[in-house]
């Protein structure tokens, strides 16, 4: 499986070089205050890719801060649940010690 995993990557890794190398053309973006940013396709291409992963990021953190708050409000009921039952347990004497069937 893991020769596979590596294959599929090589694969991947060789088709991504390829459609890097067939597209270098260049090409000009227009930003406001006219303003014009001239590079080869994949650069831009590539630059708007990490742009939006990062916008991506960004957008899932409060999400994962959240959850991340709820884990540990969880774990520590949790926790002062467990402590609970241990105390009730070590105070409260062997019920049924004394009398058991068959003496």
């Amino acid at each position: 499986m893991r020769y596979a995993s590596w294959l599929l990557r090589a694969i991947l890794f060789i088709a991504l070089f390829l459609f890097a190398v067939k597209n270098t053309d260049t090409v000009s973006l227009r930003f406001y205050f006219d303003q014009v940013w001239q590079a080869p396709l994949i650069l831009a291409l590539l630059a708007f890719f990490a742009g939006g992963a990062v916008v991506g990021v960004l957008a899932s953190i409060a999400t994962v801060l959240r959850y991340r708050r709820e884990m540990m409000k969880l774990r520590r009921e949790l926790r002062s649940r467990s402590q609970a039952e241990a105390e009730a347990i070590s105070v409260r004497p062997d019920i049924g010690a004394d009398s058991q069937p068959g003496m």
